[in-house]
């Protein structure tokens, strides 16, 4: 038999060996897409899970990272202060996302600050641009993620189905004398606790965050979250959709910041 011819049995072997290579590459891509329902994979592989669309004709705007009030005044920032929302900064699309919550908490990212730079302020708004709340904030200095709870009083619960503007403010300065400051704001809109959602939160007691992530509801997604790893530090799973959840949302560089400030304002 000529060296350069295999027999026939071998020749259908090495017929199926692409195919079955083939096979091998493709399997574990389908096993992903059957597994996609979990939250970890559902945020990886849709990006855009968090971002709720609206039209650009008349559909509140906001600014995700930092700007300044004025153009002086106000020290360089290595990383610009970051509303913690969903968006897109360079589609002209609103930085606007939902909540359940009467009193929902809202999050951002502070970096390294000057030493003489730890006045803030938290601001929100209706969409008349009337104040519905603002309260003064002292700052730690550290650099990372904080939240800031409204008080649990019957005068600022939001009103379901009504947009709020909100805008946290660093001070470069006196905010007396000279009311420089860095600012970043977002909108948020409360809607309705179905009774579908609410048997759904009932069966993830322990990761309420994956329904409400399915429901694209930013706001009770991340603070759920931000509550387990909290209180399960232990678990690397909470460290991973948290991971996740920020890569969803364009902002995976702040996901390892460190949550250095909760604050619960009053009335």
């Amino acid at each position: 038999m000529s060296k350069n011819k295999l027999p026939q049995r071998h020749h259908k072997l090495a017929c199926a060996l692409p195919l079955l290579v083939t096979g091998l590459v493709s399997y574990p891509l389908e096993v992903q897409a059957n597994a996609a329902q979990s939250f970890r994979n559902r945020v990886t592989n849709t990006p855009n899970l968090f971002v709720r669309k609206f039209p650009d004709n008349g559909a509140p705007t906001g600014r995700r990272r930092g700007g300044t009030s004025r153009r002086s005044g106000c020290p360089h920032l290595k990383t610009p202060i970051t509303a913690l929302v969903p968006g897109e900064e360079n589609n002209n699309k609103s930085f606007l996302g939902l909540t359940v919550a009467e009193y929902p908490t809202f999050w951002v990212y502070v970096p390294d600050l000057p030493s003489n730079v730890r006045s803030g302020e938290f601001v929100l708004q209706d969409e008349q641009g009337n104040d519905a709340y603002r309260k003064s904030l002292t700052l730690s200095g550290k650099p990372g993620a904080i939240s800031i709870s409204l008080p649990s009083s019957s005068q600022y619960a939001l009103k379901q189905d009504l947009k709020y503007h909100w805008f946290f403010r660093v001070y470069c300065s006196d905010p007396q004398t000279q009311p420089e400051y860095f600012f970043v704001d977002a909108w948020l809109q409360r809607v309705a606790l179905t009774p579908d959602l609410r048997q759904q939160l009932n069966s993830k007691k322990s990761r309420e965050y994956t329904v409400y992530a399915a429901h694209n509801l930013w706001y009770d997604a991340i603070t759920n979250l931000a509550e387990l790893r909290g209180t399960h530090s232990e678990l690397s799973v909470f460290a991973e959709d948290w991971m996740s959840l920020f890569k969803a949302v364009g902002l995976g560089e702040l996901a390892q910041a460190p949550i250095v400030q909760h604050y619960h304002l009053q009335n």
